[in-house]
């Protein structure tokens, strides 16, 4: 079982920025691939980035890559997910998720991972 726990969400201005924490704990070994996910009202959950621990591949979807960086931090086994120029649209709640590394998947669906964190809203103002 693995545990995970978001922080950093907030309000902010367009044009800003903001970093989200994500820190895993129990069988963290298991997890050595974290990704970050949103989702808006009435719109499905979204992949946004992803990194595989062991050699810190990265992934990103098309809607953040440029402005988004996922990092992490082995000792203190937490993923960051810096967020730079926001925008209104990327208003949601950011959900963190982890699992084992799958080649036969990519890790920005949801069905790649089986534990989730509780999420920590993002809300971009104009």
């Amino acid at each position: 079982q693995v545990r995970l726990a978001e922080s950093g969400g907030g309000s902010v201005q367009a044009g800003g920025s903001l970093t989200l924490s994500c820190a895993a704990s129990g069988n963290t070994y298991t997890a050595n691939t974290m990704g970050w996910f949103r989702q808006a009202p009435a719109k499905e959950r979204e992949g946004i980035a992803a990194i595989y621990r062991d050699d810190n591949s990265t992934y990103y979807a098309d809607s953040v890559k440029g402005r988004f960086t996922i990092s992490q931090d082995n000792a203190k086994n937490t993923v960051y997910l810096h967020m730079n120029s926001l925008k209104p649209d990327d208003t949601a709640m950011y959900y963190c998720a982890a699992d084992r590394f799958d080649p036969m998947r990519w890790p920005l669906t949801t069905a790649y991972y089986n534990f989730w964190g509780q999420g920590t809203q993002v809300t971009v103002s104009s």
